[in-house]
C-alpha cells in the first residue's frame, strides 16, 4: 500500500482552536482508517512545519482526498508527498535506462 508523509502548519483558526488538536488528529486517523488506509503516525514538529502525519493509503485518489477533507476543515495546510521504500526504490532505479 502506497505510503505519504503530510507536513502539516496551523492556519490561524487551528492555533485560535490549539486546545481541539488532539481530537482533530484523532478525526484525522479515523478518516484514514475509513478509507481503508493505515495511521502510522504524527508528530508535532519544530520549525518550519508543525506536524507531520504518516499514513498509508490504498491509491493517490484516496490520499488526495482525505487530505483535502482534513484541509477544508480550516485548522491546518498541508504539504504532501508519496514516499517510497528503500525496496521500491530499488524496483524504480533497477528500471532507469
Amino acid at each position: 500500500m502506497p505510503k505519504y508523509v503530510a507536513l502539516l502548519s496551523f492556519t490561524g483558526e487551528g492555533m485560535s482552536n490549539i486546545k481541539q488538536s488532539a481530537e482533530r488528529v484523532d478525526a484525522a486517523r479515523e478518516a484514514v482508517e475509513k478509507v481503508g488506509g493505515t495511521w502510522i503516525g504524527y508528530y508535532i514538529t519544530m520549525g518550519r512545519y508543525d506536524g507531520v502525519a504518516i499514513i498509508d493509503l490504498p491509491s493517490d485518489e484516496l490520499a488526495a482526498t482525505v487530505v483535502l477533507a482534513i484541509g477544508a476543515k480550516g485548522n491546518v495546510r498541508t504539504e504532501t508527498m508519496r514516499a517510497f521504500s528503500l525496496d521500491e526504490f530499488s524496483e524504480i532505479i533497477n528500471k532507469v535506462p
